[in-house]
Parts: C-alpha cells; structure tokens; sequence
C-alpha cells in the first residue's frame, strides 16, 4: 500500500488527502508554506504530521502529491528532496509534466481530479473524473492504484489534452458561476431575492445535459429578438461592465444561431 506526502494545504488537498487517506493509504506528511493550514490539514487526517521543509530525503512516504497554485509547481520541483524511487505528481488541469522534469527523481507524473473544490463543500470523488499523466509504467501504476480506489472514472491523458480539458472546464464552471455571480448583483441591486432565480438555474442546467447544452439554448439572443435585447442593454447601461459582458455574449450567441 502507497503511502503518500502532500505538498500544499489548499481546497484541493484538503478534499484529496483525507479521501486517500480514508481509501486505506497512509498520508504521512504535509507541507505548507503556511504552518497553520497544514496543521489544520492534518486533523483532518489519521496519522500526518506536518512537514516544516521540503527536505523529504528521510520520508518513508513512495508518492508525494504536488497541490499548489500552478505558478508554484516548477520551482518546488526543483526544490524539494525526495527518497529513492519516489513518484512525484502534480495535481494541476494546465501545467504540463514537463514542469517536473528537473525534479530529483526520474518518477513523475500528473493527478488531475476534474472538479471544482471549496473547503466548505464535501466532494464526491467516487463521480469525480481523474486523469493520469506519467512518464514511465512505474509511475502510471502508482498513480491508477490511487486514483482507481477513490474515482469510478479514471483516463489517460497527455499534457496537450489535459490543457484542452482545462478550458472547457474554466468556461464550464468558472465562467458559469461568474454569471451567477452577476445574475445576483441585479437580483440584489433591484431588491430581489436571488432564490427566486434557483429553479432557473437548476433547470438549465439539468436540461444542458439531458439535450446537449447547443440543443438547449433559449433567450432573446436565440429568437434574435433585437427589440428585446436593446431594453435589456438600456437598462444596463449604469453598469458598463455588465453591459459590455451582456452585448459581447448576446452577439456570440447571434452569430451562432443566425448565420444568415
């Protein structure tokens, strides 16, 4: 059974150690910039202690877990020590393996749930997509074991794809919730209750999935309704940014429906 040292204490890890942990591996360390998130990480854990230095060189862990922003992965690679033979992974959707290649070990690889993580809201990693990335089989084999007793979906991606993935995963989400975000602000500002917008959002939702989320594209912009959408954009011209966000994807969304 691998036992495994986390580098990072951030919503990634925070989720992804205590689930390999519960799935019979044994998380050993934790290292943190900040002594006190990786505190807090470990009691969270059955037997990890905090890491105070990327001296690992004495660790009896075989697989250390990089989950740090991204710009910070290349240089702890070059820096951490590491024992014989272990396999070092990255967790990152955009950072390519080769970031790890001047690392002190010859196993490296990449460990990239596909999920949105906040400290305060649990993941089901059993629905969550996991994609393995690894320059040899030593490496591949101890990244499936791991992946494999947490994630009903497991694949095989190189760097190319995973950054593909990345994308389509920031438009998916991120941007998705930026709209929520500021679909609020209108709700609040015109003294609204947003909630009355959940069923909406639910429904959208779960219908872009059923149909196709091309298939299920409805609105002012989809009927090129141009009386509407010139209401819509008077009403938001206090507000030039959202005005602006409103126009451009209106536009997107005409180009696409209306060709003629």
């Amino acid at each position: 059974m691998q036992t495994i040292s986390f580098i990072g204490s951030g919503n990634l890890a925070w989720h992804l150690a205590p689930a390999l942990d519960n799935a019979g591996f044994v998380v050993k360390e934790v290292y943190s910039r900040n002594a006190l998130h990786a505190e807090a990480l470990t009691g969270r854990l059955y037997q990890a202690e905090v890491k105070a230095t990327l001296d690992f060189s004495k660790s009896s862990s075989s697989v250390f877990i990089i989950a740090v922003n991204d710009s910070s992965i290349s240089d702890i690679a070059k820096e951490i020590i590491l024992p014989d033979n272990a396999v070092l992974a990255h967790t990152s959707g955009s950072v390519p393996l080769t970031d790890l290649q001047f690392a002190a070990t010859i196993n490296i690889g990449v460990f990239y749930p596909l999920q949105t993580f906040t400290k305060s809201k649990k993941v089901d990693f059993k629905q969550t997509p996991i994609f393995i990335e690894s320059n040899n089989q030593e490496t591949e084999v101890a990244l499936q074991m791991l992946a494999k007793a947490i994630s009903n979906q497991v694949k095989k991606i190189g760097s190319e794809e995973r950054k593909a993935l990345h994308v389509a995963a920031v438009f998916a989400s991120n941007f998705t919730n930026y709209m929520l975000t500021l679909s609020k602000e209108v709700m609040q500002k015109n003294g609204l209750e947003y909630d009355w917008l959940k069923p909406l959002i639910a429904e959208t939702i779960t219908k872009s999935l059923q149909l196709g989320p091309e298939n299920a594209q409805t609105g002012p912009a989809m009927r090129g309704d141009l009386e509407i959408l010139d209401k819509h954009f008077e009403f938001l011209k206090d507000d030039p940014s959202k005005a602006e966000i409103y126009k451009i994807i209106s536009q997107h969304i005409i180009d696409r429906y209306h060709e003629d």
